[in-house]
């Protein structure tokens, strides 16, 4: 009998330390979060969809029409938030791959979804303060990467080139970023940007998009990053791409139309009409 009650004390005991952010670490939208994640997570695994991409392109369908809004993970103190009712175009990314990630490995607890959105968060799976949240997309691929959450395909394209450019929007632009205010912040941020000077990355150029090569390389549910033009910054955008005869469409959260949408615009077309945009990187949930 002692021994069975200790097997379930170690048990309980695993199943607490597994995730890093406690209960308390934790800000959600409302009362209802879980239940939603628990029923989205049960649709899923219903679907019966075996790859990441399948299930990715399914849970972005369950998201249409989600309200677009900014900053919903900024507060006084940095905490695992836990909101699917409002997206901006980085969570809802970061939203499809905690979906994925937790139905892949057969759960339906809001719990393990929690779990794997700290993991693909926060730099090295942990969150910490503000400065460790993976603020900038080179650095969320890299890190995510590093421990087989994604994978960049960029490179797998023929018409792959490649960019060098200084990552320190943050620290230049101080003033747009309430937790920069205190000095510690600040240099920790700008500590974080120095892995980031003439940083090399690859990308397709926004021209090379449409050529026969590179749509035959794009799977639905590929995930986006748009590259900018803007001085100190990677990416400027996220989403992800449905190939429908050998098409290209573009579903992201947009700012433009309050809600989280599937373009009506072909992805090359959509691209073209984005300025700033120079081209894109591409990148998987790691099966």
């Amino acid at each position: 009998m002692k021994k069975i009650l200790l097997t379930v004390i170690l048990n309980i005991t695993f199943s607490i330390v597994t995730f890093a952010a406690s209960p308390m670490d934790m800000r959600f939208h409302c009362e209802n979060d879980t239940n939603k994640i628990n029923t989205l997570l049960n649709e899923g695994l219903k679907s019966n969809l075996k790859t990441s991409n399948e299930l990715v392109v399914f849970y972005a369908n369950k998201l249409l029409g989600t309200p677009y809004v900014a900053h919903t993970l900024e507060g006084e103190t940095e905490q695992l938030t836990i909101n699917i009712d409002e997206l901006d175009c980085t969570t809802f990314v970061e939203t499809l791959y905690a979906l994925t990630r937790t139905t892949l490995s057969n759960r339906t607890s809001w719990r393990d979804y929690a779990n794997n959105l700290e993991s693909v968060r926060y730099r090295n799976g942990v969150i910490g303060d503000y400065s460790s949240r993976l603020h900038y997309i080179s650095e969320w691929i890299i890190n995510n990467s590093s421990r087989d959450n994604l994978k960049d395909i960029t490179p797998d394209f023929s018409k792959c080139k490649y960019i060098v450019k200084t990552i320190d929007f943050m620290s230049k632009h101080r003033d747009a970023y309430a937790s920069l205010k205190e000095d510690e912040m600040f240099n920790k941020i700008k500590n974080n940007e120095i892995g980031f000077r003439s940083h090399r990355f690859p990308y397709i150029k926004k021209e090379d998009i449409n050529a026969k090569s590179s749509k035959a390389t794009f799977k639905s549910g590929d995930f986006i990053a748009m590259v900018t033009n803007i001085k100190g910054l990677d990416v400027s955008h996220l989403g992800l791409v449905i190939k429908e005869n050998n098409e290209l469409y573009f579903i992201n959260a947009s700012m433009s139309g309050g809600k989280v949408q599937l373009e009506k615009y072909t992805f090359f077309e959509y691209l073209e009409r984005v300025r700033s945009c120079i081209g894109v990187r591409v990148f998987r949930i790691k099966e």
